[in-house]
């Protein structure tokens, strides 16, 4: 593991302590923390995120602030980063 490495995966575990990311959505937060793709790359498929489990607590953040159709958070949460099914997974752990 180089060092970028080893610090874009600090950072993604950093990050997702405290927020929920897609994997696409890790990859671009960390490239403009100055990390290369490759680095981001690296990170995001190594950091141990389920990432259906994080679809599920976007969902929720999402919906402790505002109304949506079941489409709808599907829909924000595939423009998030998500696949479509975990944007589904996510709409539907949460009540849809």
């Amino acid at each position: 593991m180089t060092m970028g490495e080893k610090n874009a995966l600090e950072k993604a575990a950093d990050y997702l302590s405290f927020m929920a990311f897609s994997k696409k959505g890790l990859i671009e937060q960390l490239e403009y923390e100055g990390f290369t793709n490759e680095e981001a790359k690296f990170a995001a498929s190594n950091c141990g995120a389920n990432w259906k489990e994080q679809a599920v607590l976007k969902a929720k953040s999402y919906l402790e602030t505002m109304s949506f159709s079941k489409d709808g958070l599907i829909e924000q949460l595939e423009f998030e980063g998500f696949t479509h099914e975990q944007a589904v997974y996510g709409a539907e752990q949460n009540g849809y």
